[in-house]
């Protein structure tokens, strides 16, 4: 067991991650105020244009609809009994979502009055810890439950092996003590790797460039739009005499009379070319192909529709890349979710399990893309033939798997 950091140590190490959770919930959220750049257009003007995206919240929630947590199969003990009992519908989305977002979210487990532990979602800017890479677990573990309206934190709880101290307004309240060997504080990260523990965030930073600059594109297009709409127009060699033009009703009158001055001279009239709409079209297709290439989307997710219309199959060819984020979120998830059932376990029962007891307990989930009428025939044929070869080796459950359809043999 590493030695214990302290909970002013984890103080500091949340608020230093803090700001870069928030910025992406922020554009997750459509929130986040990007930099005004430009050389030409001013930032009064440019504000009475802001422009809205949602392709970062689009990144997220197309994996995150895709990802549905099953069960776990092999639950020697009865683990999927504990989700059950904690709204699994609500909380595994939400532990989902907020990792996705966050690079990681945190299952904080507490005793429950029936016996049964409760188990809640806490966001990555809320929570962290110090972590053991080999397990997933935690050596200790520290979270903001409560803070006022300038979040500023009011309760907080810092999590050991076999207790949990709560502070209350910076001053140790009271603790719980528990016989599990591990701090009661799980985390669920995405992508994690030998350089960052606590994962990567699905909002990168070129995802974030590329929305800025998409954004940008949008508000130059609106500006330009105003001056397409109402083109400038010009009079030369008008007298010095003559009354000036009044500009609105010259751009917006049907009849405009301009008289000759005394001498028989009449002024010349022009119109100045019109800005062309089109390279921002152009613009905006093109960072709509950087950020799909980022994402692992399609320019159909992001609006630019395809002219002809795409079978199920080419749905799934041109979403490959994201079917294999999908599947390495699942084992990323899987094991954080395996963790958290193995320790509200050990709170359950009052008893210290070994966490290599749970070797035969794997994660289950749904398909990630659903099963259309096609991709069930094909599946069916091949079942079929593979059985002739090999008879058993398709059952039930495993064309669940494949399909994500539940038969009247499952139970």
């Amino acid at each position: 067991m590493a030695e214990l950091q302290g909970i002013e140590y984890l103080r500091k190490k949340l608020e230093q991650r803090r700001k870069r959770v928030l910025i992406r919930y922020k554009q997750y959220d459509m929130k986040y105020q990007d930099k005004q750049l430009g050389l030409t257009i001013p930032p009064a003007l440019r504000q009475q244009y802001k422009a809205v995206l949602g392709w970062c919240g689009k990144a997220v929630d197309s994996i995150a609809d895709r990802l549905v947590f099953r069960e776990f199969a092999e639950d020697n003990f009865n683990l999927m009994q504990i989700y059950q009992m904690n709204n699994p519908d609500v909380l595994f989305d939400s532990a989902i979502l907020s990792a996705l977002i966050s690079s990681c979210s945190f299952i904080y487990i507490s005793p429950g009055e029936d016996g049964m532990p409760r188990l809640q979602v806490i966001d990555g800017a809320n929570a962290t810890g110090v972590i053991d890479e080999i397990t997933g677990l935690m050596y200790e573990g520290y979270a903001v439950l409560d803070r006022d309206e300038n979040n500023k934190p009011m309760l907080e709880a810092y999590f050991q092996p076999g207790e949990t101290k709560y502070y209350s307004n910076g001053k140790v309240s009271y603790t719980t003590s528990h016989s599990v060997s591990y701090p009661l504080l799980v985390p669920i990260i995405h992508r994690p790797d030998a350089i960052r523990p606590f994962g990567r965030s699905r909002i990168s930073r070129a995802a974030m460039y590329y929305q800025a600059y998409a954004k940008r594109t949008l508000e130059r297009a609106d500006i330009t739009a105003e001056f397409y709409s109402f083109p400038q127009k010009y009079a030369v060699g008008t007298s010095q005499e003559s009354e000036g033009l009044d500009t609105w009703k010259a751009t917006v009158t049907s009849m405009l009379e301009i008289t000759k001055d005394e001498d028989g001279d009449s002024p010349t009239l022009g119109q100045f070319a019109q800005p062309s709409m089109s390279p921002f079209t152009e613009q905006l297709r093109a960072a709509a192909a950087l950020f799909a290439g980022e994402t692992g989307l399609t320019l159909d997710d992001l609006g630019f529709v395809t002219d002809n219309p795409s079978s199920s199959d080419a749905i799934k060819a041109s979403h490959e890349t994201l079917r294999a984020m999908a599947n390495r979120a699942k084992r990323c998830f899987g094991s954080g979710f395996l963790n958290a059932g193995f320790l509200a376990a050990c709170l359950r029962d009052d008893f210290q399990y070994k966490r290599s007891q749970l070797y035969l307990t794997t994660p289950k989930w749904e398909p990630s893309f659903e099963a259309d009428a096609s991709t069930l025939s094909l599946i069916g044929d091949g079942a079929i033939k593979i059985n002739q070869a090999i008879p058993g080796y398709f059952d039930s459950e495993t064309l669940r798997d494949l399909t994500g359809i539940k038969g009247a043999g499952n139970g």
